[in-house]
């Protein structure tokens, strides 16, 4: 069975070398009360332990075995009750959550990092506590005084979980056309009726209670998004001294047979006139709940930078082990019968290309991270609005860019090990089908890319990318680093091809869509090499502190600007060659 360790000694060199995130949470006052290095190193730590001791060795049984549903009743795999008790006696889920409700306070540069053990570990166990960390961020933020007084410290402590139930059989992305209904009652209660799909963890066996964040319509709501409103509906009522009262009229139907995260129950869920409590105000539910969304969608983002780690470490090892021919140069290990794997060019560069992006991902999800904590906690008011803009341009990037990339190196993983790789007991093709879904939920990532191009650069003439792309600047030409010139013309790229298509889509609206995943992707490698830059520079400062670790540091962001930057050339040829040809065939010609 594949073993997995945390990466630790590169998450370190990420969140103190790279960002200097002590310094950091030193002058931001809130976290300055939390969190020093010395406790982030703690975390960390206990976090590699639990993640490597406790949820990987369950990851295959997890997935041999499967979540179970039966009558309504949906059980999980042998060892994930006992380990999820364990884990909640930690105090994991209410990392990064509010202290006045039980949660540790810990910043998010922190929290993803986390995050990403936990996805290595196990993915099916990861989204259980996902969930109720988003749904936590959506009730603090929007719900009564009330409601967050009764539902938050049992989530914070993780007796009580959460599910974001959106979807329904006919309404996916047009969340607009949702049939999903709340009828008022009298004492200030909905009950709620529908029917929704694909809900993480709707029903499961780890919890004493789970609550339901559910997007309905009012019975005089206006059609479209605009009337849809967010309400709380929990599995069973909570009595007035917070105990669990009767069980409430929510159910469910069954759960799906999928290609992975098998262990995670996703499940369809029916509200038969379920008691709800509105969330926020009327009719701008969605608006509510995307707080959650947006949470969920870097923590899905992040599942797979987790999913390529753990393929990466389980490829290096069999690449240094397994024998097949010689190197082109000569034998290598010459007291064998072959040399090792890793001797042969074409698998240093799938194991080089696995080895950049996560790296490079792992980074740029701590960027995002300091983004989120500027945003939170900065004093100043400027300081915040400008983090808030970073934050809403770069979650589309990171949900997209990151699973792409973790699908790509998964794949490089299992090709790595040959024929090895298609069999389940080397755990890579599980691998392959958990990462898959993480394209696919919490909006495609062909949704994510329209989000970036259509809302967030054009939208807005490009104000909030002119930001980054400055800072970016900034940064190439005041640090020392190998790769300043590489980075700047990279980001010129960027820049002429989003100032091309602003143009173009003010007389084609097909452009857009045409060209927003290949300019996500643009957009992702050219983030990417600023964050390989940042970490080239540091690296060459303090070389001969650590021979070893940084001259792979280096030689690997010479790898990325060398074989994997030059991927922006195709992108930007088939951006520029426009929609036309999109629209050539009839629809009965496909």
């Amino acid at each position: 069975m594949p073993a997995y360790n945390a990466p630790l000694r590169d998450m370190r060199f990420v969140l103190h070398e790279v960002f200097e995130a002590p310094a950091l949470w030193a002058r931001l006052p809130k976290l300055a009360e939390t969190v020093d290095g010395d406790t982030a190193d703690a975390i960390l730590e206990e976090a590699a332990k639990m993640t490597g001791q406790l949820l990987a060795p369950l990851n295959r049984s997890g997935d041999e075995e499967g979540a179970q549903w039966n009558d309504g009743v949906v059980t999980t795999p042998a060892g994930f009750k006992e380990a999820y008790a364990t884990y909640i006696d930690g105090g994991w889920v209410g990392l990064a959550g509010n202290p006045a409700f039980g949660g540790m306070g810990m910043p998010k540069m922190l929290a993803v990092q986390f995050e990403e053990m936990v996805y290595s570990a196990n993915n099916s166990f990861a989204l259980y506590s996902a969930l109720t960390s988003g749904a936590c961020l959506a009730i603090d933020a929007h719900a009564s005084e009330e409601l967050r007084d009764t539902y938050l410290p049992p989530m914070y402590e993780g007796r009580w979980a959460g599910s974001m139930c959106l979807t329904e059989p006919h309404a996916g992305t047009d969340l607009g056309i949702i049939r999903t209904k709340a009828e008022p009652q009298a004492d200030g209660s909905y009950k709620v009726s529908g029917t929704k799909i694909f809900i993480t963890g709707g029903e499961q066996d780890l919890t004493e209670n789970i609550v339901h964040l559910v997007l309905a319509k009012l019975p005089d709501a206006p059609a479209g998004p605009k009337g849809i409103s967010l309400f709380l509906v929990p599995k069973h009522m909570v009595n007035t001294d917070g105990s669990l009262g009767e069980r409430n009229a929510v159910s469910c139907g069954s759960i799906e047979h999928k290609m992975g995260i098998k262990a995670s129950a996703t499940c369809v869920m029916n509200f038969d006139g379920a008691t709800g409590y509105l969330v926020g105000e009327a009719n701008k539910g969605l608006a509510a709940m995307f707080t959650m969304m947006n949470y969920e969608r870097l923590s899905i983002g992040i599942q797979g930078i987790g999913c390529a780690e753990a393929s990466y470490q389980s490829a290096v090892a069999y690449a240094r082990e397994r024998i097949q021919s010689r190197a082109p140069t000569g034998a290598v290990a010459k007291d064998k019968a072959a040399d090792p794997i890793i001797v042969h060019p074409d698998v240093r560069r799938m194991l080089l290309t696995m080895k950049g992006l996560t790296e490079g991902g792992r980074a740029f999800a701590c960027y995002v991270g300091q983004q989120l904590d500027l945003a939170k906690f900065a004093d100043d008011a400027d300081e915040r609005k400008r983090a808030e803009a970073l934050v809403a341009l770069l979650t589309p990037i990171a949900k997209a860019f990151f699973t792409d990339n973790g699908l790509e190196s998964c794949v490089h993983g299992q090709q790595v090990f040959g024929g090895h790789g298609y069999i389940r007991e080397w755990g890579q093709e599980q691998l392959v089908r958990d990462v898959r879904i993480a394209q696919i939920y919490e909006g495609t990532n062909g949704i994510q890319a329209l989000d970036l191009l259509g809302r967030k650069v054009v939208a807005d003439g490009g104000a909030a990318l002119r930001e980054f792309c400055a800072e970016v600047r900034h940064f190439a030409h005041k640090h020392e680093t190998p790769y300043g010139s590489d980075l700047v013309v990279a980001l010129e790229r960027l820049e002429a091809t989003s100032g091309w298509l602003l143009e173009q889509a003010k007389a084609n609206p097909n452009e857009i869509g045409a060209a927003s995943v290949e300019y996500l992707h643009l957009f992702g490698y050219v983030a990417y090499a600023y964050m390989w830059a940042r970490m080239s520079a540091v690296a060459e400062a303090r070389r001969s502190e650590d021979e070893a670790f940084y001259s792979a540091k280096l030689a690997t962001a010479e790898f990325f600007f060398r074989r994997l930057l030059p991927r922006t050339l195709g992108l930007e040829a088939s951006i520029r060659a426009g929609s036309e040809s999109l629209f050539e065939l009839t629809a009965e010609q496909f």
